[in-house]
């Protein structure tokens, strides 16, 4: 399946939930989700009950939308995870949230994973000094993120790093708002994960 590139509301209308994918849009009265909060098409109201199966399918789809990422990608962190020693829902995430573009997400240089996905691609972020333009790029304990000369200069950027100097910085993670440098404390554990998600039911979808 390729990348989704239709509507970003019409996903969270579609999941049932916000999923924060238009950055500060969400969080205002212009959100779509607040004003038409039922599944999109003809018919509104209430909800079909999901089976079991219905349940794991859309809870995978959920993280898979939040993070931007294709299906087939999704897989290969799925199967990598299995791999690991350790929770595989709980390494599945610790994954995802080493991706470069959810760091730069998460040390509040983007509003959203989708702007975070542009900035890496155009070449605006460097870790241990080399310039990485891959946003699936998977950060280690230890890297050094910071912006490159362009990307210091960018005016979007400057922009959003004035609106977010009071936003915490997720315990994992080391931000220096003066040096734009952030690193990479340890690898994200499972109580870093700020949104509500079930991996358990994702397990269980790929393990049929």
């Amino acid at each position: 399946m390729s990348k989704y590139t239709g509507s970003r509301c019409r996903l969270c209308r579609r999941q049932g939930v916000k999923l924060f994918l238009k950055g500060p849009r969400c969080y205002t009265d212009k959100c779509a989700f607040e004003r038409r909060p039922f599944a999109p098409g003809i018919h509104k109201g209430g909800r079909r009950k999901l089976s079991g199966y219905g349940l794991q399918l859309r809870e995978k789809q959920r993280v898979r939308f939040i993070y931007g990422i294709t299906e087939r990608q999704f897989e290969n962190y799925f199967e990598r995870a299995t791999r690991m020693p350790g929770v595989t829902g709980e390494n599945l995430l610790s994954l995802l949230e080493r991706r470069l573009d959810n760091v730069i997400f998460r040390l509040g240089l983007s509003d959203s994973r989708i702007e975070a996905r542009q900035i890496v691609s155009h070449g605006h972020v460097k870790v241990n000094g080399e310039r990485v333009n891959i946003p699936s790029y998977l950060v280690e304990e230890g890297d050094v993120i910071e912006l490159s000369d362009s990307g210091k200069e960018n005016g979007k950027i400057k922009e959003i790093l004035e609106e977010k100097e009071s936003v915490p910085t997720p315990g994992w993670l080391e931000f220096d708002k003066n040096s734009l440098q952030g690193k990479i404390l340890r690898n994200p554990r499972r109580e870093d994960i700020d949104y509500p998600v079930q991996e358990q039911l994702i397990v269980e979808f790929y393990s049929k």
